[in-house]
Parts: C-alpha cells; sequence; structure tokens
C-alpha cells in the first residue's frame, strides 16, 4: 500500500462542541509526533498505550492535563502519524488547546480531511468513509446497524463482486476485438451475451438491497394535508406516540407547518402536519396554506385527510389545491373518524387511490395506514441490508443504462467496438460508489459533509 505523502500536520476538535468530561483532539500528519512533545515538554508514550501529560502553553503554564495515545503510521486511521489528546471538554479549554497546536506547526483540518486521508491511504473505500458519517448520523438502530455493515465493508463486497464480472466480460469482449478473425464466434455464440446479462441481473440485486439502504439512511417524507378539523393533527399524534400537535375544535388551529421525526415498523420518517386548505381572508392562515402547499409539492407521500362524518369528497378537494400533484403514486386517502359513523376502519381503492378509514382519536386503523406507508415505500428491511446513498443509486442507475446499450448494440447491431465501449462507460459508473473511479469534485463534495473531526 502506498501512503499519500502530504506535508501538512492537520488538528482538530473530534469531539462534540459544548461541555463534556473529555474532550479529544486529534493531530495527523508528518510532524504529529514532534507538535505533540512540543505541547507536552516530555516524551511521549508508547504506541497505543495511553501516557498522562500536562498540556502547556508558549510560557509553560499549565492549559489542562489528559492522556495521550499514539498511533504510528501506516496502523492508524488515516495511515499517517496519529495522536489524540484527551483533555477536558469544555469548549474554551479545547479551543485554547487547538490555537497551541496551530500555533506550533499544525494546520487546521477541513471538513472530513481525516477520512479523506484514509481513503487516499487506502484504510478504506469510499462507501466505508460514506458509512463513518452515516453512523454519526444514525436515527434509529436499524440505520446504526446498517451503517456498520457498510463501514465493514459489506456494501464495497457485493459492489467489487459486479465489477469483477464486469471486468471479466470485458477481458471476453475486449480479446474478441483484438483478434477480428474470430469475431464471428464472438458475436454468434451466446458466452458473451450470458456473460451480460448476469452482470445485469447482478447489478439489480445490489440496486434493490440499497434502495432499502437509501430508505434507512434518508427516510420519506409524509405530509399530512387536508380541510381544517378533518383531524390531521390528531393523525400526527397519533402516528408519533405523542402530544405533538396542538389539538382544538377551533378551525385553523394549526397555521405553521409542524415537523415531527419518528420511525415507523423500522423506516424513518419525516412527519409534516399542515394548515387546513380553505378559503380565507386571514392573512397569517393564507401564509400557512401557502407553506402547505409547499410541502406537499416535496412530499414522497401525501396523506390527504377528510371527515367521514362530515361526507367530504376528498378527490374533489384534491384538485381544487393541488390537482398537479395528484397521482396513485404519492397520495394516499384517509377517511377519519369512522368512529362517528358507521364504517370500519379498513384499507380499500377509491377511483385508483389507496383508501383507509380511521380513527386517529381512537387509535382505529391506525397500524393498517402505518403498514400502508411502508408498503408504499418498498421497505422491506433484511438482516444484510447496508447503508447506501442517493449517489450510489445514481452510479447504478447509470450502469444498467450503459450495460443495456451493451446488450443492445450485441444482440441488435453486432457492434464489438460499440459493446467494449458502453461496458467500459459502465465500469467506469459502478467504480464510482467504491471510489475506483471517482472524480476530483465528486469526492470534495462527499467529505465535505463531514464533520470537522473526521
Amino acid at each position: 500500500m502506498t501512503i499519500a505523502q502530504h506535508l501538512t500536520t492537520i488538528a482538530a476538535i473530534a469531539t462534540p462542541p459544548g461541555r463534556g468530561g473529555v474532550g479529544v483532539i486529534r493531530l495527523s500528519g508528518p510532524n504529529a509526533y514532534a507538535i505533540a512533545e512540543a505541547l507536552t515538554q516530555k516524551t511521549l508514550p508508547k504506541a497505543r498505550f495511553a501516557g498522562f501529560r500536562q498540556f502547556l502553553d508558549e510560557h509553560g503554564e499549565v492549559m489542562d492535563e489528559g492522556l495521550v495515545i499514539c498511533f504510528p503510521n501506516p496502523n492508524s486511521f488515516t495511515g499517517e502519524d496519529v495522536v489524540e489528546l484527551q483533555g477536558h471538554g469544555g469548549p474554551v479549554i479545547q479551543n485554547a488547546l487547538l490555537g497551541r497546536l496551530l500555533a506550533l506547526g499544525a494546520t487546521a483540518a477541513k471538513a472530513g480531511e481525516f477520512s479523506m486521508r484514509a481513503f487516499e491511504n487506502g484504510k478504506m473505500d469510499l462507501v466505508q468513509a460514506e458509512a463513518i458519517a452515516d453512523l454519526i448520523d444514525a436515527t434509529s438502530q436499524a440505520a446504526a446497524r446498517s451503517a456498520v455493515r457498510s463501514l465493514q465493508g459489506a456494501f464495497s463486497t457485493k459492489v467489487n463482486a459486479v465489477l469483477e464480472k464486469l471486468i471479466h466480460l470485458r477481458l471476453h469482449v475486449e480479446a474478441a476485438i483484438d483478434f477480428p478473425e474470430e469475431e464471428i464466434d464472438f458475436l454468434a455464440d451466446g458466452k458473451i451475451l450470458a456473460l451480460l446479462e448476469d452482470v445485469q441481473s447482478s447489478v439489480g440485486l445490489v440496486q434493490q438491497s440499497a434502495r432499502q439502504g437509501q430508505l434507512l439512511r434518508e427516510g420519506l417524507q409524509v405530509v399530512i394535508a387536508g380541510k381544517p378539523n378533518a383531524g390531521k393533527s390528531s393523525l400526527l399524534n397519533s402516528l408519533a406516540g405523542v402530544e405533538r400537535a396542538i389539538v382544538t375544535d377551533i378551525a385553523g388551529t394549526t397555521r405553521d407547518v409542524l415537523h415531527e421525526k419518528i420511525t415507523l415498523n423500522g423506516l424513518p420518517i419525516t412527519l409534516t402536519d399542515t394548515a387546513g386548505l380553505r378559503e380565507t381572508g386571514d392573512v397569517v392562515e393564507k401564509e400557512g396554506i401557502r407553506r402547505a402547499i409547499k410541502e406537499i409539492e416535496n412530499a414522497d407521500l401525501l396523506l390527504l385527510v377528510y371527515d367521514l362524518s362530515q361526507g367530504d369528497d376528498p378527490l374533489h378537494l384534491a384538485e381544487n389545491y393541488f390537482a398537479d400533484h395528484i397521482d396513485a403514486k404519492r397520495l394516499m386517502l384517509i377517511g377519519n373518524k369512522c368512529d362517528l359513523t358507521d364504517q370500519q376502519a379498513e384499507l380499500s381503492d377509491l377511483n385508483g387511490f389507496r383508501h383507509i378509514t380511521v380513527s386517529a382519536k381512537q387509535e382505529t386503523g391506525v397500524q393498517a395506514l402505518i403498514d400502508a406507508i411502508t408498503a408504499h415505500a418498498g421497505f422491506q428491511p433484511e438482516e444484510d441490508t447496508f447503508i447506501a446513498r442517493t449517489r450510489h443509486l445514481d452510479a447504478m442507475k447509470r450502469t444498467q443504462q450503459y450495460l443495456a446499450e451493451a446488450h443492445e448494440q450485441l444482440t441488435i447491431f453486432h457492434a464489438g467496438e460499440l459493446v467494449a465501449e458502453s461496458l467500459r462507460l459502465a465500469q467506469n459508473a459502478l467504480g464510482e460508489i467504491t471510489g475506483d473511479f471517482s472524480a476530483d469534485d465528486l469526492l470534495g463534495v462527499i467529505f465535505g459533509s463531514f464533520c470537522i473531526g473526521k
């Protein structure tokens, strides 16, 4: 493994801002040991052993005291010499220590720079580096477990297995092109076609697992809308399991959007309650309705709540307020207050739209609604689900497109050179996932979203 030779030694606070018993500062780079020795004015403890040291300012006065741990290259997180300083967790002392390290020659780390160096030094691939940030940001145990699986290489292993198949296929195609007298056999026999279709199938399987991982990471944006007093806030409270929204008999109680992050059947969801949709002269309520429609436009799923006891027509309401956003994939009709009618809580079809009758107040039919929401997302997490991001799915989508082009060039046009080019593009697209093929600007965007201390 070749270690990237960075000339600078970077430093950053690795613990969150705020007060705590312990605060950690990291150093990584060629002068990490020298800077730490200058800070402590003592020899550093041997590798991977914690040693108690005092941290001194430029006048030799004690700033703080704590533990020092050294990790020599290449067996460290970044692959470089790394030193961790574990002092007290107050923001004043942490910033003072960091300032002292910078004065001794360190450079302030950029967001994600530690992980970037680990990636450059082959300590992890791009998927594993992203999994660190995803593990930190996980909003559920399922998401955390999936992030750990990605960090341990589960996702990378699946992608690399497909890449090996794709490279093997390219070798066959390139060999046939290099020996044109054999090209008739190459186009006529079914070996190349079988290999190509096997790669397409393998990408599809990884793609299916990645969709589950993306849902675990990013969740689903669900918006509750409807007329005033239809029971929207009651439904939010019922789904959230807490009295989050104010519920009264007064129409127009909710005048702004209210977001609540919850987990339903293991699926992270951002649930949004909105102002009741109606004609009004109230300036504040009008603004609330404008915001409601904006939320509706961005929703992955819209729960249109209407009052069964009032005989409302939900489709008529939908056409009046958001006709441009009515489609069976994004709209679910929720008939509320079935306890005030003779209707049963049930799941049915209404003019091609999913229709569920519930009583949000009595929590009747709410579990069926939860099941319908997770089913809408196609969420079926398995034990080996790994975390995934939108860019991963985009890369696999482009891979499938290039493979489809290769299939067409092979079966219809019998053009070996065009098959080879499509396969090359497919390999590059798939390689973007793990970082085998990555543009510099892509790496900048990915690592720029990390914490400073990572």
